[in-house]
């Protein structure tokens, strides 16, 4: 006869929970080895997700600006009008005057000018009283690697370029410039590095929204000379320009430093 004071669910539950016991650790071993690789998958997503943006900080570092420059920066693009482009209707080289002129009558030309400040160990042209610069090296800011710079057939390895380019100048309010406006624009120091040949030839005429330097870490400083420059000659930019440079200035790394 059944014993009467034995609950059954009591009875078989040991054997119940017996049994099943390797079943349910191999399903949380299945379960944990599953989360583990999926802990892993999106740890490797986010990573590569996040590693563009990680490298272009970490190159930032190499460029950092002070946060009053890139306060400055940030009031001088919000203030720059936003138009569309205007055509190059009318647009030549020659339209902003005499290449590399001496506009600071300091007996040198503007190209000159520019390699002696931007090159290391630049030497001259006996007799020119340091105004032919013959050789130097450059530490390029637009692919972040040292150039060679030695005058004669292969001297275009090094090139300056406006960094506001003439022609995006041009259709941005340039072309209705007096000549000596346009021609001090060509010569502005503040407007002109010494560079890369090769990229200043791919930049050509871009803007910020169409050219970047490929040295990423180095675009923060590109473009709040830009802005620079933009905002003391009264040009304008597209609205897609505008996003790309704040895009930009969004990814400086702020330091106490001299300003770009």
């Amino acid at each position: 006869m059944p014993n009467p004071d034995r609950d059954p669910w009591n009875a078989r539950w040991p054997q119940r929970r017996t049994s099943g016991l390797p079943h349910a650790r191999g399903s949380r071993r299945r379960r944990t080895r599953t989360l583990w690789w999926v802990a892993v998958l999106v740890a490797t997503v986010g990573v590569g997700l996040g590693l563009p943006a990680w490298t272009q900080a970490v190159e930032a570092a190499r460029y950092p600006v002070s946060a009053a420059d890139l306060a400055s920066g940030r009031s001088a693009l919000a203030a720059l009008p936003v138009k569309g482009r205007a055509p190059t209707t009318g647009y030549d080289r020659s339209a902003f005057g005499q290449a590399w002129a001496d506009v600071d009558r300091n007996g040198c030309d503007t190209r000159n000018d520019i390699l002696a400040r931007d090159l290391t160990g630049a030497t001259f042209k006996p007799g020119t009283h340091d105004c032919v610069v013959l050789a130097g090296t450059l530490d390029d800011p637009y692919s972040g690697e040292v150039r060679q710079f030695v005058r004669g057939a292969g001297s275009a390895a090094v090139q300056i370029d406006h960094v506001v380019a003439l022609a995006d100048a041009w259709q941005t309010g340039a072309q209705q410039w007096a000549p000596e406006t346009r021609e001090a624009f060509a010569n502005d120091r503040a407007n002109l590095l010494a560079v890369d040949g090769p990229l200043n030839q791919e930049k050509g005429a871009g803007d910020a929204a169409t050219w970047l330097p490929p040295n990423t870490g180095y675009r923060c400083v590109y473009v709040l000379r830009q802005v620079r420059v933009k905002a003391a000659y009264g040009l304008w930019v597209t609205a897609a320009e505008r996003d790309a440079m704040r895009r930009q200035l969004d990814r400086c790394v702020v330091a106490a430093v001299r300003a770009p």
